[in-house]
């Protein structure tokens, strides 16, 4: 509910006592009235009341889509008083009246964002997209208008220069040199009209970045392969089927149905005897937002990479790619290319190109008379693999059930850190699906929450993530607000009387959130802000991959979800023989878009005729990608980049190098040597974002890190 209430000057002169009287009387009337209104909808508005929950959780169970405008409203008028108080503080700048004051600043608008960014990646609907349109500008609006009001950007600049006046701890020192360099970088310097179109162009980044990541959610949701003749089901495992019934079911189509979410598709494209479906689903997953119609996102990408460059030139740099290495480990994009291309794509590309040898041959064995194609690959793999190796994915499934998975890396987690995970009941949760779990330290006390929800749905984003509602901070008074942390995949879901079952890469992928979640639960931020070196932030989820296959941790968690049978020695073995093959597609595919990723953003001009299919096409051709791999993200439903990893792919591979080296430091030791975990918690998990991403890795290794573990678990020679 909102009152509007207006003034018309008064004439005081021609206005006797009693009538001013009369005019006082109703003006407090009115005023009674409008805080009446506001405090009716404070109290209503789950998000604008205190939240009596355990642990400061979000009141999830309790907002409504329309709760949301009004919160934000109150939230960002909220933050932009405090910023005004600090702004025009007639004390002369410190760090303490500035900085820090800025940091305890905008606590309601955080804890909406919060919620909101929840239910736009697990419980999106219609309204809530709707929603994100309106919203997503006018947020945008409000941090620029903060940031690029030369009041503070002068406040700030005078404490930095003044900084070894302060007593400043080292998370401090940290925290106001990447402020005030965030400043510059995001155009604090420029001139007024400069500023102006800078405020113009994220304004529209933002509207363009949300449309981009909602039509690739609607091209997944409305793509179905329906099966009706039983003959066209010949290969697929029975909880592939199984899985495909239940969709159709709720559906209400008869057959089978399967989607382009993971866990339907990459079954059908292993498995499915019948090859024009495969081609079928796999063409529908490989050309999301590219069909010319509402969901194609060519003409949005062409806008956002263009806005991009003039963006990166208006703030002084040559490219977007320029721009966001910069303050990175990577610093440039050469050392980027460097490592990408030099070091890595040429040693992969021949081992990727025996492996097309070697699946053409088995094309060949069985008869066939066709070229392998992309929508062969994972088919023809699973032959060889089967052939090679004795190994079927699917005699390995039945040992990866869930919640065994689940127990495995809370197992590791303990013998490393010594920390616990206990279900909690009575705490809100964004979806039913939603379990939590208290987090605790060795000696009993409270660590964190955790938040897991593992199954995919229409209504939620595909991938996998990590998250926080609230990170590790203290209040102004010094109490400690303890991490709120969540992990959100979209695994294979339970089938007919089966559990969920999950692949070797799913296990993988479980592990690989978890370590982001222990990074989370870990930190030791003083405030809601840190400045994490996006290439190093892959570090502590990829390390922690590594645990997942090794025989020891196996033997902890992999029991068979029928007969509770540990996973036997042979196939620990087969799957170690394994352990390498197809490698070069799975890192050909990540590099490709890796390098696909920073080429788009090297464009130093603006193109308004950009096609970014021909782009895409004509690139990869240039750096010799095989026509029978794609890139694993493709340019119009590449998500990645629509913020965080935009010109930051590269990320994933940066990291590699410093999760092998890294893993090298347990094994020198044993895997699960609490000495070099706490070396690691202390060092990494607990600074990242409060201390320079180098000096952190330095910490814990000793040294910096070197490229020979990564190239030798790749084969390739330095």
């Amino acid at each position: 509910m909102h009152l509007i209430v207006t003034f018309t000057p008064l004439k005081l002169k021609t206005i006797n006592i009693n009538k001013m009287k009369k005019v006082l009387l109703i003006l407090t009337i009115i005023s009674m009235i409008a805080i009446s209104c506001n405090m009716e909808v404070k109290e209503t508005n789950p998000l604008l009341t205190e939240w009596d929950t355990p642990f400061n959780v979000p009141p999830f169970d309790k907002v409504e889509i329309e709760h949301f405008v009004p919160a934000y409203e109150e939230a960002m008028n909220q933050h932009k008083a405090e910023m005004e108080e600090i702004m025009a503080n007639a004390e002369a700048p410190t760090y303490e009246n500035t900085v820090e004051a800025s940091y305890y600043a905008g606590e309601l608008l955080s804890k909406v964002n919060a919620v909101f960014g929840e239910f736009t990646s697990v419980n999106i609907s219609d309204e809530i997209q709707q929603l994100a349109q309106e919203i997503y500008p006018k947020l945008s609006a409000h941090a620029d208008e903060i940031r690029l009001d030369p009041r503070y950007f002068e406040r700030v600049k005078l404490v930095y220069e003044n900084k070894d006046k302060y007593d400043l701890t080292d998370e401090q020192l940290f925290l106001l040199e990447s402020d005030y360099k965030g400043f510059i970088r995001n155009g604090a310097a420029l001139l007024e009209e400069q500023k102006e179109e800078l405020k113009k162009i994220n304004q529209e980044l933002s509207v363009l970045t949300t449309k981009f990541s909602q039509n690739v959610l609607a091209e997944v949701n409305r793509f179905k392969l329906v099966v009706n003749d039983e003959a066209d089901l010949s290969g697929l495992p029975d909880a592939s089927i199984q899985a495909a019934k239940e969709t159709a079911k709720d559906e209400g189509i008869e057959g089978w149905v399967f989607t382009i979410n993971k866990p339907s598709m990459i079954p059908f494209l292993q498995y499915a005897d019948n090859r024009e479906l495969r081609k079928e689903i796999y063409n529908a997953y490989v050309n999301q937002g590219n069909h010319d119609d509402e969901y194609d996102n060519k003409e949005i990408l062409k806008n956002i990479l263009n806005l991009r460059v003039r963006r990166a030139q208006l703030l002084g740099y040559e490219n977007h790619a320029s721009y966001v290495t910069e303050p990175r480990m990577a610093q440039n994009p050469e050392r980027v290319f460097a490592l990408l291309q030099d070091q890595l794509w040429n040693g992969i590309l021949p081992k990727v190109k025996k492996e097309r040898a070697a699946l053409q041959a088995m094309i060949e064995k069985e008869g066939g008379d066709f070229k392998l194609e992309p929508h062969d690959w994972f088919y023809y793999t699973e032959k060889l693999r089967k052939e090679k190796y004795d190994l079927d994915e699917n005699e390995v499934r039945p040992y990866f059930e869930l919640e065994n998975v689940r127990q495995g890396i809370f197992d590791v987690a303990e013998k490393l850190f010594g920390i616990t995970f206990t279900p909690i009941d009575g705490i809100p949760v964004p979806h039913p699906e939603t379990t939590v779990y208290e987090v605790k330290e060795a000696d009993g006390s409270h660590l964190a929450l955790f938040f897991m929800d593992m199954h995919p749905r229409a209504s939620k984003r595909g991938g996998a993530w990590c998250g926080q509602y609230q990170g590790h901070s203290y209040t102004k008074d010094g109490k400690e607000i303890t991490p709120l942390v969540n992990n959100v995949c979209n695994f294979t879901r339970p089938s007919g009387d089966k559990p969920a079952l999950l692949s070797a890469d799913e296990v993988s992928t479980m592990f690989h959130e978890f370590g982001h979640a222990l990074d989370g639960m870990f930190a030791e931020t003083s405030y809601e802000a840190s400045n994490i070196a996006w290439d190093f932030v892959e570090l502590p989820s990829q390390i922690m991959e590594h645990w997942a296959f090794e025989p020891e941790v196996l033997k902890m968690y992999a029991k068979h979800y029928d007969t509770g049978e540990v996973i036997p020695d042979e196939l620990i073995e087969k799957l170690k023989a394994s352990a390498s093959f197809n490698q070069g597609f799975g890192k050909t595919e990540v590099l490709a878009a890796s390098l696909l990723d920073m080429k788009f953003h090297m464009m130093t001009e603006v193109d308004p005729d950009l096609e970014v299919m021909d782009f895409e096409k004509e690139y990869m051709n240039e750096i010799g990608l095989i026509p029978e791999i794609y890139s694993r993200y493709r340019p119009t439903y590449f998500r990645h980049i629509m913020g965080g990893y935009d010109a930051g792919y590269y990320s994933y591979t940066w990291a590699s190098v410093l999760d092998n080296d890294a893993f090298e430091a347990f094994k020198e030791t044993d895997i699960f040597d609490q000495e070099t975990a706490k070396a690691f918690r202390d060092n990494v998990l607990a600074m990242n974002g409060i201390k320079n991403a180098m000096e952190m890795y330095v910490g814990f290794r000793g040294r910096e890190p070197k490229t020979d573990a990564l190239l030798n678990s790749l084969g390739i020679e330095k």
